[in-house]
């Protein structure tokens, strides 16, 4: 799930600030980590999931996405397409690939992605 800035309901509007909130974006439990990815065009992080259960991540995320365009495809097959300026909630069981080259902020239950990334670490020959 995917929103633009735009598109988040505006729940206080006064001069020099406005504030924007979403409710119901998804439910997190445990510790939360933070995250900065930088990513470039052509990435596909698909061959580096591959092991896990069903070759997806399985960690859910809430970020921004500050620029660049990145595709999300999940378990059921159907795409998310994020861009600068969306907020985006991805559910467990997706994989990434980059269009353009992206920054990403991503925030993360910290169990669970630092599995994936170990998994991805490994993969890469870098653990």
């Amino acid at each position: 799930m995917r929103i633009p800035k735009e598109q988040i309901p505006v729940k206080l509007d006064v001069p020099g600030a406005k504030a924007r909130q979403l409710s119901d974006f998804g439910t997190a439990s445990g510790v939360i980590g933070a995250e900065y990815f930088s990513l470039g065009a052509g990435t596909d992080i698909a061959p580096l999931l591959q092991g896990l259960e069903g070759d997806l991540c399985q960690a859910p995320h809430w970020g921004y996405m500050i620029s660049g365009d990145v595709v999300v495809t999940y378990a059921d097959g159907s795409d998310d397409r994020c861009t600068g300026g969306d907020v985006f909630h991805w559910p467990a069981g997706h994989t990434v690939r980059v269009e353009h080259d992206a920054e990403v902020i991503l925030f993360s239950p910290q169990h669970e992605h630092l599995e994936v990334m170990a998994h991805m670490a490994q993969k890469l020959g870098v653990a």
